[in-house]
């Protein structure tokens, strides 16, 4: 076997003697959660409106989460999108709501580095997206909401600069940004930026709750809309690669698709033909999904591919959305949580460029009371097959006090991947933090102590963070994977992976972006179940070329791959 030295980026071997929160075998596996938010020191209070009453939509949508090893020491960061108040709150906080940046002390603690880091910013802030725009080796980050977004550039020094207006993605300030997602769309080797977005929403003209029909919810007068209220396009800007970006939502045919109340994006390959496409959950409109033509345009074929309704060719309000190759046959599926009374929705890739609606055959057709916002893939006992992390929330206060047959605050959910196609809720049974109660809206997966195990961030709506963390201990293998591109765009966002072991393939994206509003941990983890011998990493770059990796010896290890170190393809 070749040297490995271009492969490895941690071997850390001293993590597991000074392991944060150590796994025990008091608790069974698969999993056991425990929320360590204030043992960590995130302890920041989330901030949109008022907290008990919700007049307007905008104090109801929440916040996003992103991970980002802002100073590339090796250990996983956490950045909190914040609100504000709205004009007249009685509870208006002493000092004004900020979005906050959480350094890794490599301890199980974080400290809180928003100041120092010059990220300090007031605005009612929505959605956020990781990506290095520039390709210096410095991640920054692009924060949406409501009002003008912001483009914090990383000036590799630990302090960020915000610079949205001269890079020309700051957008008119009428637009209700949500989600977001770096992508290299068109191939160049320069991350592009999508912006999904929600209403043109103006509190001048915004009715008060109880005065029309979209005002309304089951016979109670709530806050109003999306409905009633003009929808916002998505809009999508081409890296010029000096610094700033051109609006190409015309051109591209971004404006094409309209009349829909968008949310979180997440960028899949989803007919594998080596350039990435765009999905985007919708509330209460279908949702979009933007093939790339290869020649800088896009269409929206979400009906024909069947991602725009469920299974019932019925429209659905989507929140959140997140892909993966749940059932191991090598094509990338997608899984979007939806509005109380209804469920989630499981689309099956075909792997012809269609999907089926397999949320029912797959066990998930359940939990209709629950509000989903936030969701990711996660493998959480290294078996190798993804389970998948939900966290629910509901929009209208008033379900508690008119019981409207749904809860404000509700648990979050843990969906057990059994490995042949169907999953089994296991939420009840996976620890404390799982079933307390909370309005969860922006979710964050990560590996943040580098020894395995897969952590996630929650961001509640007008309450304090979550930091999820599973103490059943596991014998299972995994193995943690950094893409580095030099041709294609540093962060090598776009990329394909497919691990081929003896009797198996396992296969995922580099993505910006996805689950509500959020950006999780760019590094991708694979739970490899027993196995500790792989024949190959295969990586299809950004740019469309292949490469082998060999595999390392051992497995339980991260590993930095970088474009053109690797063999030629033989697959």
């Amino acid at each position: 076997m070749r040297a490995f030295t271009m492969l490895l980026l941690l071997l850390l071997s001293h993590v597991f003697a000074q392991q944060p929160y150590p796994p025990t075998i008091d608790h069974p596996p698969p999993a056991w959660f425990v929320d360590v938010a204030s043992k960590a020191g995130i302890t920041v209070r989330n901030v949109n409106g008022s907290v008990d009453s919700k007049r307007y939509i905008i104090e109801a949508t929440g916040s996003g989460v992103a991970i980002v090893d802002y100073d590339r020491d090796g250990w996983p960061d956490i950045f909190l999108v914040n609100g504000t108040t709205l004009p007249g709150d009685s509870a208006n906080p002493k000092e004004k709501p900020t979005s906050h940046l959480f350094h890794n002390n490599h301890d199980g603690t974080f400290t809180d580095v928003t100041a120092r880091a010059g990220l300090a910013s007031i605005g009612w802030g929505q959605g956020v997206c990781v990506g290095d725009y520039d390709n210096d080796g410095f991640d920054d980050l692009y924060v949406t909401g409501y009002g003008k977004n912001r483009l914090f550039h990383n000036q590799g020094n630990g302090t960020f600069k915000e610079v949205a207006e001269q890079a020309g993605v700051a957008g008119t300030g009428k637009e209700w940004g949500t989600g977001c997602a770096f992508v290299d769309y068109d191939r160049d080797g320069k991350l592009d930026l999508v912006v999904a977005n929600y209403v043109h929403f103006d509190l001048a003209t915004t009715p008060k709750p109880g005065a029309g029909v979209s005002c309304m919810w089951k016979g109670a007068p709530v806050m109003c809309g999306p409905r009633g209220l003009p929808s916002a396009p998505n809009v999508i800007y081409h890296n010029l690669g000096d610094g700033k970006f051109e609006d190409v939502s015309k051109s591209s045919g971004f404006e094409r698709t309209n009349g829909h109340y968008c949310f979180s994006v997440t960028t899949i390959d989803y007919n594998d033909d080596g350039w990435p496409d765009i999905y985007v959950a919708c509330d209460s409109t279908p949702s979009i999904l933007y093939r790339n033509n290869h020649d800088g345009t896009f269409t929206d074929v979400a009906a024909d591919s069947g991602v725009a309704y469920n299974e019932d060719g019925r429209e659905q309000a989507g929140m959140g959305s997140a892909s993966a190759d749940y059932d191991g046959d090598g094509y990338p599926d997608l899984f979007k949580t939806n509005f109380s009374d209804d469920t989630s929705t499981l689309y099956h890739a075909n792997g012809d460029g269609t999907f089926t609606d397999a949320t029912f055959q797959a066990g998930l057709g359940i939990n209709t009371d629950a509000l989903g916002w936030g969701v990711m893939f996660a493998d959480v006992d290294n078996n190798g097959w993804p389970d998948l992390l939900v966290v629910n929330g509901h929009v209208y206060p008033e379900v508690d006090s008119a019981k409207l047959g749904s809860f404000y605050r509700e648990p979050r959910f843990l969906y057990y991947n059994l490995g042949n196609g169907k999953f089994r809720d296991i939420s009840k049974t996976s620890g404390p933090a799982l079933a307390e109660r909370h309005s969860g809206r922006g979710l964050a997966i990560a590996d943040l102590f580098n020894d395995g195990r897969i952590e996630a961030v929650v961001n509640n709506l007008s309450d304090d963070p979550t930091l999820l963390i599973n103490l059943a201990k596991s014998q299972n293998h995994w193995l943690g994977l950094h893409l580095v591109g030099t041709t294609s765009n540093r962060d090598a966002i776009g990329a394909r992976v497919t691990l081929h072991s003896a009797t198996r393939l396992w296969v995922d994206e580099v993505r910006s972006g996805s689950s509500y509003n959020s950006s999780s941990d760019l590094r991708l983890h694979f739970g490899l179940g027993t196995e500790t011998q792989l024949k190959d990493i295969q990586v299809r770059w950004p740019n469309g070329l292949t490469e082998l990796f060999d595999p390392p010896s051992t497995p339980d290890l991260i590993f930095e791959l970088t474009e053109g170190k690797g063999h030629p393809s033989r697959y």
